[in-house]
């Protein structure tokens, strides 16, 4: 089984160059090896198919067909096991009975991709395979929902939106316009989608002022929840389902523990935003208002840029030398990712100072004392030499 090819695409992924006006690591390239989609033209189109039969005779078949998952992916169903089809119908949950609803793709794959205790999943097995397998699936899955939006515009009552009000009234030939496609915000990712997310941030900041807390929190793979759960000989970056289940159920206690045990004290309202890295790895953005304002006095009690005190909190202390050390860089290893033109682009070492003062350019410089006036000194032990590190710049939000 093949799929026609109407156009040959190039795709260059160069990490030194910006188009102009752009963020300066928007196209980084990727750091991991990692499996990644590309739908060209229209997206709600059918696939072109191809089967090539024992007589030689070509048949052309829908992704939808339930013969499409073993025929693509021969490894995983060796049996030749069906796959989905649009006619499954739901069951009732208490009776078993089947309904008049169907199941849609987003369930079905969800089903087929869950773990189970006591049954062996052999999608989850398959590494870069099993990548390939839900990248297919989910385009899938979009294409499904793309038709439905087409297809049932007038369901979705699109003549009422404004812009084709508009169009239609600023053009005396109708049939110029073309056929519109409105998504409406319940579609993720569509504009209507995104503008309502920006219209809530402004709401907050226009009703209550800056926010308090801007906190970046990232995933770290090896956390024990992800790999207790990693199948024998797998990374991280095989199960992107573990990956991302743990990673919400994180982000969940976390906001949790700031909105509701009050650590820094009655919060107002919030909201965050989720990203996932270049190298296959997800964070957030958490902004957090409270009832009561920061004062510059409480600054240091609830930011911290030094090395914590082993003395005092061992596992804090661990936690930092682990995963928020910078170098080394600068004269002491020239090659690091970091180096541009013999300078560190993170600004790295940082200049000491006894307390928190704000920037010309509005960033704070946040209190880094040296070992004299109490600060905390580690030894880092890299590969080719060692380094003495005192009160290097990190940035990390004390929630105890």
């Amino acid at each position: 089984m093949h799929q026609l090819q109407s156009d040959n695409h190039a795709i260059v992924i160069n990490p030194d160059k910006t188009p102009a006006g752009e963020h300066i690591r928007r196209f980084n390239a990727p750091v991991v090896d990692d499996v990644a989609g590309i739908m060209v033209g229209d997206c709600t189109a059918a696939r072109e198919i191809v089967i090539r039969r024992r007589n030689n005779n070509l048949q052309f078949i829908a992704d939808t067909h339930r013969s499409y998952d073993a025929l693509q992916y021969p490894l995983i169903f060796w049996k030749g096991q069906d796959g989905y089809c649009i006619n499954i119908k739901q069951r009732d949950t208490v009776s078993g009975a089947e309904t008049n609803k169907n199941v849609s793709s987003k369930d079905y794959y969800a089903y087929r991709l869950m773990i189970r205790r006591g049954l062996d999943n052999v999608i989850l097995r398959c590494r870069e395979l099993c990548q390939q397998f839900m990248v297919d699936m989910y385009a899938k899955i979009e294409s499904e929902r793309l038709r439905y939006l087409r297809y049932n515009q007038q369901k979705l009552r699109a003549e009422e939106y404004i812009h084709l009000r508009d169009a239609i009234n600023n053009n005396a030939d109708v049939a110029e316009i073309g056929n519109h496609v409105i998504l409406p915000s319940s579609y993720v990712g569509s504009p209507r989608h995104m503008q309502e997310y920006i219209q809530d941030a402004l709401t907050f900041v226009r009703e209550y002022g800056r926010p308090c807390l801007f906190i970046t929190f990232t995933c770290n793979p090896k956390w024990p929840e992800i790999t207790s759960l990693l199948l024998p000989g797998q990374n991280a970056i095989h199960r992107h389902d573990i990956t991302a289940r743990v990673f919400r159920q994180k982000l969940k206690s976390l906001i949790s523990f700031i909105t509701k045990s009050h650590v820094f004290g009655p919060t107002r309202c919030w909201m965050y935003s989720v990203e996932w890295q270049k190298r296959g790895l997800p964070h957030a953005h958490i902004l957090v208002w409270f009832i009561d304002k920061i004062r510059p006095e409480e600054i240091d009690s609830i930011i911290s840029a030094e090395i914590p005190d082993p003395s005092t909190d061992q596992l804090l202390f661990d936690i930092v030398t682990t995963n928020m050390i910078h170098g080394p860089c600068g004269t002491l290893n020239s090659s690091s990712p970091c180096m541009a033109d013999g300078k560190c682009t993170k600004n790295f070492p940082k200049d000491f100072t006894n307390d928190t003062v704000t920037n010309v350019d509005g960033y704070p410089i946040y209190r880094r004392r040296n070992p004299e006036n109490g600060g905390q000194s580690f030894i880092k032990i890299s590969s080719t030499q060692t380094l003495i590190l005192t009160i290097v710049g990190w940035c990390h939000i004390r929630l105890c």
